[in-house]
């Protein structure tokens, strides 16, 4: 039996331990000296940091694989890599409420630039109610009216290309001696994103339904932009818990428009979306809002590409 002495030592020993470890999965990497390093918060940011970056970037995403970015908070040596990049690369439009105390608690002498890459999109504006910012700036409740920033804008591939040239752009004037390099590998991406939305507009295009019933209001950049219109089980937030009024509609809504398939998403529970499916008595199909990748996606080797064109896939198949 430990005595009343090394009880009291050994707990604060434990809480120090249980600190410094963080909580839960790291984020991938460490700084790398005669490099750019860039660090992102989440998925879509990592991979177009990456491709623009090339060989003259270390990228390191904050967010680690198989983790929704609306329940993660940054841990301790997050700070300290953040200190020592050259770049600090957000979505902003208000997904990582985070950032504003994140920024504040990094090393005075920090040279790191941050960058929101999501300006210049024209931003979506709903009176859902979001939960992103785990409290914000403010404690106080949001009202169920008052509007908010949608956030979720690289689901879009119109808008996505804005942020992939916000990237660019951040890279050029952190590193202006490897400008080139940087324009080359942009304009390669661009060309994709392009030929993504060309191909998103045509497909979507000739589908004779527009409705899409989704599990999470994540869409609203990709419906505004391919004619479609989203019903969200849950709001802006895939925690938020939607009230028994609210499913009981949806399902009405359902079998009124005949819409044969609830869509859910890989990273948040599907348990709601089923429940939804099987009231309505139609079935379930993925639609991906590309916040991250799951494990089993990170060994396909799956990225933004990917995961969208099987998004185009099961939009087809949902509105035939």
């Amino acid at each position: 039996m430990l005595g009343k002495g090394m009880k009291g030592f050994i707990l604060p020993l434990i809480l120090i331990a249980v600190l410094l470890s963080g909580c839960g999965p790291k984020s991938s990497g460490t700084i790398v000296e005669d490099k750019v390093n860039v660090v992102t918060t989440f998925y879509p940011i990592y991979e177009f940091a990456k491709e623009i970056g090339g060989e003259d970037v270390n990228a390191i995403n904050l967010l680690p694989v198989g983790v929704e970015p609306h329940d993660w908070t940054p841990r301790s040596q997050d700070i300290v890599n953040t200190s020592k990049a050259q770049l600090f690369l957000y979505n902003g439009a208000g997904l990582e409420g985070w950032v504003p105390n994140f920024l504040k608690g990094l090393e005075s002498d920090s040279k790191v630039q941050a960058v929101e890459v999501s300006k210049g999109i024209d931003y979506i504006m709903t009176n859902e109610e979001d939960d992103h910012d785990h409290g914000g700036e403010s404690g106080e409740e949001a009202s169920g009216d008052s509007l908010h920033t949608d956030p979720h804008t690289w689901v879009s591939p119109k808008s996505a290309l804005i942020m992939a040239e916000n990237i660019k752009n951040s890279l050029v004037q952190a590193d202006p001696a490897h400008k080139d390099g940087y324009e080359e590998r942009f304009g390669k991406l661009a060309e994709r994103l392009k030929a993504l939305d060309a191909k998103f507009e045509s497909e979507l295009a000739k589908v004779p339904n527009k409705e899409i019933v989704v599990s999470h209001q994540a869409f609203a950049y990709l419906c505004r932009d391919y004619g479609l219109t989203q019903h969200a089980i849950m709001g802006l937030s895939p925690d938020a818990e939607p009230r028994g009024q609210d499913l009981v509609k949806l399902a009405e809504l359902v079998k009124q428009d005949g819409i044969r398939y609830i869509f859910f998403e890989e990273l948040v529970s599907d348990k709601l979306a089923k429940t939804l499916a099987s009231e309505a008595g139609v079935s379930t199909l993925v639609l991906n809002p590309v916040e991250g990748l799951t494990e089993q996606q990170e060994k396909n080797n799956d990225n933004y590409f990917t995961l969208m064109e099987k998004n185009l896939q099961n939009l087809i198949l949902a509105l035939k």
